[in-house]
């Protein structure tokens, strides 16, 4: 999940005197008021909902055909048409901006990942849900800050989200073992992950030492699980939230890319050619980590949902073989160590032709019993307080507690209309460092006139992360 992704601000809740008279205009909705709970009947429509498939995808799709058989039983005449679209972030990004385009192929709910709901807003693609929520109670049940993953520089409501997720570093304590390597792993500085990944590589010839993210293939997996968690462990950001600006031109963000540089220039990464493969996000999780084959990934929390018995490649020895330990800072500064957050959320896009059923459903996909199902097989930080408390879902994984710990010192990309487009710009920066294209200070000063122009001029940027 990739990737995966983004919580700001506080939610919000808004009042609800308008649901009767915005659900009779809807097109093609049912009439009756969507009520409180999970899945009460709304009148019988069929609905269309859209999603990402990541590899076999089976968590999810066990997860949807799960509440579509609940939903339809219970709102008889409805029909469910699940639509996996199979394909790379950035191209799924691509594919469901097209279809809600037009209500002839709009699908009722998306799955939407967070980072992208105000350029998609600004695009006109998304309904506002605050006159659903008002009348939900399970809304009191979500984090402040996930509320305000969802939330649009309106203020109004255009998701509901189903997780977050953190970032750190996964290690192969075999490996590290054969290298004569600690079990208990705790790099303090950016050179002692460096040093680490070049003993690796001397003593455990045949295994790739270190995974960081990128290159355009990867898009938005490059962009936050790679650089953004360099440049966030830095004394840089990427936008300054007091001056509302976007930053440019920070040493910051030329010794991510120096980073960058250095793990590939020295072969402790992959190959360039096997690290730009589209599908390199499910080989680290399939195939390299519980084949031995990679002894660091600098991944998400979700990652072991590859490992259990419903995954892709299950693997019950990975809580025995694998170690998890949090990213350093750039010399250890700050907090010590950094993570990037992200989350996907359920939403309605504008152009759906029934938006009642939609709500509808996406109730159903958020009772308490289905979230906790949700977040724990697909190994999710939970964002609902009921379902946080879950004892099944706080033991359900080795590394539950670790990720969770986690959110004391995350950092949230900026949800801005224009992240996307800057977003590319970086990817763009990391491919040509890592091809060899570009210097890292040619790459950063493009980068920056990139941005300039995305953002609309040298008013809109500033020299000044803090």
């Amino acid at each position: 999940m990739v990737t995966r992704k983004r919580f700001k601000a506080a939610g919000a809740l808004a009042l609800g005197a308008l649901l009767l008279g915005v659900s009779a205009c809807s097109q093609g909705s049912t009439t009756q008021e969507p009520e409180a709970g999970g899945s009460q009947s709304a009148g019988p429509a069929n609905i269309k909902i859209a999603y990402q498939q990541w590899g076999p995808g089976t968590v999810m799709k066990n997860f949807l055909t799960g509440a579509k058989t609940e939903y339809e039983a219970a709102n008889p005449g409805s029909k469910v048409e699940i639509v996996p679209i199979v394909a790379s972030e950035n191209d799924y990004y691509t594919k469901l901006q097209l279809m809600m385009r037009s209500p002839n192929t709009a699908p009722d709910i998306v799955y939407e990942d967070t980072f992208l709901i105000n350029s998609d807003i600004t695009a006109g693609y998304l309904k506002p849900l605050d006159d659903y929520i008002a009348n939900w109670a399970d809304w009191n049940q979500f984090e402040e800050t996930a509320k305000g993953a969802a939330k649009g520089q309106d203020g109004k409501i255009y998701g509901v989200p189903d997780g977050t997720d953190t970032r750190a570093l996964w290690y192969n304590k075999e490996i590290f073992a054969k290298a004569g390597l600690p079990a208990d792993w705790q790099p303090k500085t950016w050179d002692d992950v460096l040093n680490t990944a070049r003993t690796i590589k001397q003593k455990v010839p045949g295994v790739t030492p270190l995974n960081v993210y990128s290159g355009k293939p990867m898009g938005e997996a490059s962009a936050m699980q790679g650089f953004e968690m360099l440049l966030y462990g830095t004394k840089d950001t990427l936008y300054n939230f007091d001056q509302k600006k976007w930053v440019v031109g920070s040493q910051g963000f030329k010794d991510s890319l120096n980073f960058i540089k250095t793990v590939y220039t020295e072969g402790i990464a992959p190959q360039p050619k096997q690290a730009l493969d589209p599908n390199m996000g499910n080989k680290v999780g399939s195939d390299l980590l519980p084949n031995g084959k990679l002894a660091i990934a600098l991944d998400g929390s979700w990652l072991y949902n590859n490992w259990q018995k419903t995954g892709a490649k299950p693997w019950p020895q990975w809580t025995e073989v694998l170690g998890q330990t949090a990213m350093p800072t750039q010399t250890g500064e700050g907090k010590g160590k950094v993570s990037l957050s992200g989350g996907w959320t359920w939403a309605i896009p504008a152009k759906s032709k029934s938006p009642d059923a939609a709500w509808n459903f996406i109730k159903t996909l958020q009772t308490q019993k289905n979230a906790t199902k949700y977040a724990t097989d697909g190994a999710q930080i939970a964002v609902r307080k009921d379902v946080a408390s879950d004892a099944g879902y706080k033991n359900s994984a080795k590394s539950t507690q670790f990720f969770t710990d986690l959110v004391a010192v995350t950092v949230y990309r900026p949800a801005l209309p224009e992240y996307p487009k800057v977003s590319n710009e970086i990817i763009t920066a990391m491919e040509a460092v890592m091809t060899g294209q570009s210097s890292p200070e040619e790459a950063a000063k493009n980068y920056d006139e990139a941005v300039e122009g995305i953002v609309g001029g040298k008013d809109k940027v500033t020299t000044e992360s803090q």
